[in-house]
Order: structure tokens, then C-alpha cells, then sequence
């Protein structure tokens, strides 16, 4: 399978498809995490838990520690409802929670935005390679760093 940017969903059916994944791998849909998928998922460019916390804040008219929210995220990432941008150490939802793949981030300079495509033939290759030196367990972090097509 090569690169693809498909079947991203929003609104309605992205909350549908996260709760049924998180549902699926053994986990609750509490109110808190709905409140902290709806943070994330309003979000137009990566957020670090710090913003995601003070969003679910105001929504819940009370302090939520940011620490919760890590936890929260952790097991998003986990699950695979939201990807962590690590040289940001930010997240962003993931918009076809029922699909994995390595991700690779482009991520814009200028404006932050973060856009991220699938390519399992070059992460398929960081994985080999990685495995040929004698690695286990390989997760590929790959982020491009440019300007996006509007900012350019």
C-alpha cells in the first residue's frame, strides 16, 4: 500500500468512530474523555495537553488538570484516536481512527498546522531497516518540517 489521504471523517461520525475503537479495545467513552476528544477534535492544528485542558475547562465551567488530560491522551494515542507530534510534544486527532498506519507529519513553519499522510511503503522501509541493525518493537516517527501550501 502506498501513500493515501482518505476516509477522514469529522463531526458526528469521527465522535461515532472514536467512541466505538475505544469501546472496541476494552476502554470506556466517559464524559470526560468524550469532552477531551471534542477538544482535540476542534482543534485546527496540534495542541499540547496544556491547551486540550484549558478548552475542557471552559466546556466544563470547572479546573481540569492537565496531568488528566495526559492520561487521557496516552490512552488516545494508544488506541489509536489521536497521534502525537513529537518534536511539538502535541496531539492531534486522528481523523480515521479505525485505520493504522506509521504517520508522517507535515507540519507547517509558519501557521503550525499539521497535516499527516500514511506511506506504509517508506515506514515499511524505516521498519526493515530498523530491524536489519537489530531493533524490536519499532515505531517510525517521521516529521517534515516546511511551509504549507498556503503559508508558501
Amino acid at each position: 500500500m502506498g501513500a493515501h489521504l482518505d476516509h477522514h471523517l469529522a463531526g458526528d461520525r469521527l465522535v461515532d468512530a472514536a467512541r466505538n475503537a475505544l469501546v472496541h479495545a476494552g476502554e470506556q467513552w466517559t464524559e470526560m474523555r468524550a469532552d477531551v476528544f471534542a477538544a482535540l477534535a476542534a482543534l485546527q492544528k496540534p495542541a499540547s495537553a496544556y491547551d486540550i485542558a484549558r478548552n475542557v475547562s471552559a466546556l466544563r465551567d470547572k479546573p481540569v488538570a492537565p496531568n488528566s488530560v495526559y492520561r487521557i491522551l496516552d490512552l488516545f494515542v494508544r488506541t489509536n484516536l489521536a497521534r502525537r507530534v513529537e518534536s511539538a510534544n502535541a496531539y492531534v486527532v486522528n481523523s480515521h481512527p479505525g485505520c493504522r498506519h506509521d504517520c508522517i507529519f507535515l507540519i507547517c513553519d509558519s501557521c503550525g498546522q499539521a497535516m499527516h499522510l500514511d506511506d506504509d511503503v517508506l515506514t515499511g522501509a524505516l521498519r526493515q531497516a530498523a530491524a536489519a541493525a537489530g531493533f524490536a518493537e519499532v515505531r517510525p516517527v517521521v516529521e517534515i518540517r516546511g511551509l504549507c501550501r498556503e503559508c508558501a
